[in-house]
């Protein structure tokens, strides 16, 4: 039987999370706070020191290694705050993702890829830069969350971020100019006869946001009707059957249609097929990326080309400039015209 003299067990902290959740804040301030940070006030960082005296707490050797950059490995982290259903096994991300491990195999990192959903995990950035398994972090796409990427970016150097620039932002980020992307696809469809014309996509999102408004821009400088917005979800199932509504709806109507991504493109291009529109003959279709499926549908893609390869590069350069402490620019990459058999 225990006796009187036995002491209720301590709570087990062996990690920074660990610690966190026994301090009630995130991991990210953990790490700050036993770094010594000013940006942790000294209520917060004076609780955080004490309950790690009490519970013997000695960051791990990663975690070590972490501020030393030492663990040999790069975070890269896709939050899907827009669309959670959205697959990691999309064309894009994959396309991007083979560039990046190339970039940093090549400079001697591995990758360890993160998939988030900030609906339900809202400290999803301090925690991964808090866990003591990576060097530096690559966030592929802002999402929704640009707020969050901004507070991180404040105190942590080492992060890069694909997606949109936006003049005044603190984060770091590699990208193509959206905006300009979006209007020589409009302009394209306008060149090709179109004064009809639709975006189809969510125009929520940053990149896709700035994507419409070019499109806007080039409408009104010719003086036809504004870009209607036709607003679909990037899973593939939700897409298809949204697609096909949209194109049921409004195709009668419609001389052209800018997709915010070739992915939906595609989707749009099978489905006009269904409901017997020909394209280009009723219906010009301009997408953007120019992913190889630009080049497979039939007929095959006119789309806006951002150098996906370009952009790796640039993710992993600008990364590893950081971490040698170096100041950095954003890198915005200009967007181009693949012209082929759509538009």
């Amino acid at each position: 039987m225990p006796s009187g003299d036995d002491k209720p067990m301590r709570t087990a902290v062996r990690t920074i999370t660990d610690l966190a959740r026994l301090a009630g804040v995130s991991p990210g301030t953990v790490s700050r706070a036993l770094a010594g940070k000013s940006l942790v006030n000294t209520q917060t960082r004076q609780k955080i020191e004490a309950l790690a005296r009490e519970h013997g707490f000695r960051p791990n050797q990663m975690a070590s290694g972490l501020r030393r950059q030492k663990t040999g490995v790069i975070g890269v982290v896709i939050p899907l705050g827009h669309d959670i259903r959205q697959q990691i096994s999309d064309s894009f991300f994959m396309t991007l993702l083979g560039f990046l491990a190339d970039e940093l195999t090549t400079n001697g990192y591995d990758l360890m890829l993160r998939r988030v959903v900030p609906e339900t995990d809202p400290d999803w950035l301090d925690r991964f830069i808090g866990s003591g398994m990576i060097d530096g972090v690559i966030v592929i796409g802002q999402s929704d969350q640009f707020d969050r990427i901004e507070e991180v970016a404040d105190s942590y150097r080492p992060m890069v971020v694909w997606g949109n620039h936006t003049e005044g932002q603190r984060h770091c980020v590699v990208g193509t100019d959206n905006r300009l992307g979006g209007r020589l696809a409009a302009e394209r469809l306008i060149a090709a006869g179109a004064s009809r014309i639709a975006f189809l996509g969510d125009t929520g999102p940053i990149e896709f946001a700035a994507r419409f408004a070019g499109a806007e821009d080039a409408a009104r400088k010719a003086g036809i009707a504004p870009i209607l917005p036709l607003s679909t979800h990037l899973s593939p199932d939700r897409a298809s059957i949204e697609i096909a509504a949209h194109v049921a709806a409004h195709g009668a109507d419609l001389e052209g249609i800018f997709a915010a991504t070739d992915t939906l493109a595609a989707l749009c291009l099978t489905e006009l097929r269904k409901q017997k529109m020909a394209v280009p003959g009723d219906v010009k279709v301009v997408g953007f990326d120019d992913l190889p499926i630009a080049r497979q549908t039939l007929p095959a893609l006119t789309t806006v080309r951002q150098d996906i390869a370009a952009g790796a590069h640039g993710l992993v350069d600008l990364l590893l400039r950081r971490l040698a402490g170096e100041a950095t620019e954003s890198l915005v990459l200009p967007p181009e015209l693949a012209l082929r058999d759509t538009a």
